[in-house]
């Protein structure tokens, strides 16, 4: 009887102490998740914004990227290769075009070729309404590549895929 309450007290400790490494401690596949959904916090915008809460956002758009970060987007003149400051400033003025934004992110399949690199495709979409009313919809389907450097996960290429590319 004593040798059942140590074996269900162990299992006990076990099951409590799996469950708060694996909530407390994520793993890098949350770890790069996670940057997808604080560039759509910081995307996101409302009519009643103010300039110091979006120059705050810039600031932290940027900080999701990598030095140096390429953009492939199919017949647009913007692809190529931008430092991080860049970003924030192409960020800023595109959102300067939008009363309310939102960008959401699905459909997340992460793989790590090798060690530090982080290659992800997903779908997303951005919703919201232009400055002069009219209503935006896209759903786009992106291939991603994060860097880990310094213990935090960068993006270093954006490509956004054809339809008829798969």
């Amino acid at each position: 009887m004593v040798k059942i309450k140590y074996i269900l007290i162990g299992m006990l400790i076990v099951i409590v102490g799996s469950v708060v490494v694996f909530t407390f401690f994520p793993n890098e596949e949350k770890k790069v998740k996670k940057q997808f959904h604080l560039l759509s916090k910081w995307v996101w915008k409302s009519p009643d914004e103010n300039t110091f809460t979006m120059l705050q956002k810039m600031k932290e758009i940027g900080s999701l990227f990598n030095e140096h970060c390429k953009l492939k987007v199919p017949d647009q003149s913007f692809s190529g290769n931008y430092l991080r400051e860049e970003i924030s400033t192409y960020a800023a003025n595109a959102r300067s075009h939008f009363s309310q934004l939102d960008l959401k992110f699905y459909d997340f399949h992460v793989v790590f070729p090798e060690e530090g690199i982080a290659k992800v495709t997903l779908t997303s979409r951005l919703t919201g309404k232009s400055a002069s009313g009219e209503q935006v919809d896209e759903t786009r389907e992106l291939e991603c590549v994060l860097n880990k450097i310094e213990k935090k996960w960068l993006f270093s290429e954006i490509e956004v895929v054809e339809v008829l590319k798969k």
